[in-house]
């Protein structure tokens, strides 16, 4: 084992705990909540999970992402110039644009809960939960260098 070994170690794990996290609101939590709990009990329950779980991803799980993913990166010898090149780097480059898809949607999310938006918060959740899913497909396609 080495110090890479554990580097892609940490970024794969905290990726699974951003997206396992999300997938787990959206298909196990949120279901049952709407089914099981009252308008304005939901809401507060919902509201709550959601805070604590984008506290979590923001102080925990994305510093983590962006730190492992540039020393990847880097190890790779990857460069600006290589993110527009077949293989690791554009398949890279598309991670990255849905990283920053994933990122912007929750954050509108995020206001447009606090706003009562309830149709575009919820549409914003979709689109960073499915732009999370295309991460983890890019990742897992990027070629063995």
């Amino acid at each position: 084992m080495t110090w890479w070994t554990i580097v892609r170690f940490l970024h794969v794990l905290t990726a699974a705990l951003w997206v396992g996290g999300q997938l787990a609101l959206s298909v196990a939590i949120l279901p049952p909540a709407r089914r099981l709990l009252a308008a304005e009990q939901r809401r507060t329950v919902l509201r709550e999970v959601g805070r604590r779980f984008g506290i979590f991803t923001g102080a925990f799980l994305l510093p983590v992402q962006i730190i492992t993913g540039i020393a990847i990166a880097w190890h790779k010898g990857v460069t600006w110039e290589s993110l527009a090149e077949p293989g690791y780097g554009r398949m890279l480059a598309i991670k990255l644009a849905l990283l920053v898809i994933a990122l912007a949607c929750s954050a509108l999310h995020g206001v447009a809960d606090g706003r009562g938006l309830a149709g575009f918060a919820r549409a914003m959740a979709i689109t960073s939960l499915v732009a999370s899913v295309g991460i983890i497909l890019f990742a897992s396609a990027l070629p063995v260098t």
